[in-house]
C-alpha cells in the first residue's frame, strides 16, 4: 500500500473525519456522519483508494540523489 495523501490533504481528513464521527455521536447529524471513519482512516493511513483510481497523489515526491559516487 503506497501513500498518496499527503500534507494538508491529510491534516483536513483526520480533522473532517473527526468532527463528522463526533456530530454523529451527539445525534446532530445522522447515520451518514459515522462515514466520518472511513475519512478518519484514510488520514491516518494515508491512503486513499478512490486516489488510486483516478491517479491522484498528494504526497510530496522524493527527491532523487543527485551525487556523483566515483
Amino acid at each position: 500500500m503506497t501513500k498518496n495523501v499527503g500534507g494538508i490533504d491529510r491534516v483536513v481528513r483526520i480533522v473532517a473525519g473527526l468532527a463528522l464521527i463526533a456530530l454523529a455521536a451527539t445525534g446532530q447529524i445522522g447515520a451518514w456522519g459515522w462515514l466520518g471513519a472511513v475519512v478518519l482512516a484514510t488520514g491516518v493511513f494515508s491512503f486513499c483508494g478512490a486516489y488510486t483510481l483516478f491517479g491522484f497523489n498528494t504526497c510530496p515526491m522524493k527527491k532523487q540523489d543527485t551525487t556523483d559516487t566515483l
